[in-house]
């Protein structure tokens, strides 16, 4: 009896000679598909079919063909048709050829489920990959996989797993405002201004490197920022875009800045308001190499009373903090900071040590307040002290 046909109204099953049936059907395409696996039984297989119909006249079908690929091939071919920035670029081409194609490259797309991928997560931090690492790798291969889905390949994205996408960096230092100043007195005067932007406005360094002097509105005291300045692995300079479109914004400045811009446009900006803002001392674009060894960056942030170890970056840090102590909410800190999610900026909406002793110190200011006027009047409180009551209620 091997080989018979049953044929029904919906494709067809039939019994093979190892005694397993095979169910096969014509799908929307036109193209004749076979279960991807053979059944012990005809019930088995005929409801296969069953379910394959369903989806067809609910117009859920999935060509099984485009499952097939190899993750590898899909992934290099998703590298090369992502429109992302050149610095991007290089960043997703490390992780996919250290941290995802020696793992999951020669899996068929099909064949990967959320076992697989706890395996490959398992296995990255088994072989000593960083948290930090694996996250980065964990949220390619995701993004990878809805395109998948996107693509009506897959039916769900395999990454699942609660919390793999995200990494809790250390809390970096921040920096005083004396420790700024001590900071900018030290380093060459060339970069004095650049130290006390980065601190006062959180800018990024590749957002620093690119502004011209027509970006900063001394009259409004604000700066424009709207594009970026990324170094390559090879070591090339690249004027881009900001790293999203909430990085184009602008951001107010506090007035005492003016004085040192004053100085600072005429001896060691470029000419004309098209002119770079901030150059190296051989002018042309700053390069994070040359400013570290002319300032003698580790040596002079420790003679600043800085912890050592601490980055340029982290005046981005010391700028955001101090936004936060003075009472910038989560959508302020998100449009200063350039950020279109809430993640980063939450970093700075915990309650600090500055910010509560403020609201202490008012709290202690109203009661004083209070209790004097109604020791002052042992009647009745005056109109003075009742204002008082009331603001207090």
């Amino acid at each position: 009896m091997a080989n018979k046909k049953t044929h029904r109204r919906f494709g067809a099953v039939r019994r093979l000679a190892s005694g397993q049936w095979q169910a096969r059907y014509h799908g929307p395409d036109g193209l004749r598909h076979p279960a991807p696996r053979t059944f012990a039984s005809k019930r088995e297989a005929e409801q296969w079919l069953s379910v394959v119909e369903a989806e067809i006249l609910r117009g859920e079908w999935q060509n099984p063909e485009l499952s097939k690929i190899p993750f590898g091939e899909f992934g290099r071919a998703w590298l090369k048709e992502r429109k992302v920035s050149q610095r991007t670029r290089e960043e997703h081409e490390s992780v996919w050829r250290n941290h995802v194609e020696p793992f999951l490259g020669n899996y068929r797309l099909d064949s990967i489920g959320p076992a697989v991928i706890r395996r490959w997560r398992s296995e990255l931090l088994e072989n000593g990959r960083s948290e930090d690492r694996t996250a980065k790798a964990y949220r390619l291969v995701r993004s990878m996989f809805s395109t998948a889905v996107d693509d009506e390949r897959l039916k769900r994205n395999p990454c699942r797993i609660k919390g793999a996408d995200q990494y809790r960096t250390p809390e970096r230092p921040h920096a005083s405002i004396a420790e700024v100043y001590r900071l900018a007195d030290l380093v060459p005067r060339r970069y004095r201004f650049l130290v006390l932007l980065a601190a006062f406005s959180g800018l990024r360094w590749g957002e620093l490197a690119a502004l011209r002097a027509r970006d900063i509105d001394r009259t409004k005291m604000c700066v424009r920022v709207w594009r970026k300045v990324a170094q390559l692995r090879d070591g090339a300079l690249v004027m881009g875009p900001t790293k999203s479109v909430a990085g184009v914004r602008t951001v107010a400045l506090p007035s005492f800045l003016d004085a040192d811009l004053v100085e600072h446009l005429p001896e060691f900006a470029e000419p004309g308001r098209d002119g770079l803002l901030f150059t190296g001392k051989r002018g042309g674009v700053l390069r994070r190499g040359n400013f570290h060894r002319e300032t003698d960056w580790v040596r002079t942030v420790v003679k600043a009373g800085l912890p050592e170890g601490f980055h340029f970056h982290d005046l981005r840090h010391t700028g955001n903090q101090m936004a936060a102590e003075a009472g910038a909410t989560t959508r302020e800190l998100m449009q200063r900071m350039g950020q279109s999610t809430v993640r980063a900026a939450m970093i700075y909406q915990h309650a600090t040590s500055a910010r509560d002793r403020q609201i202490a110190d008012e709290l202690n200011a109203r009661v004083e307040l209070l209790r004097g006027a109604e020791r002052n009047d042992d009647d009745e409180p005056d109109d003075g002290a009742a204002g008082v009551l009331a603001s207090v209620k």
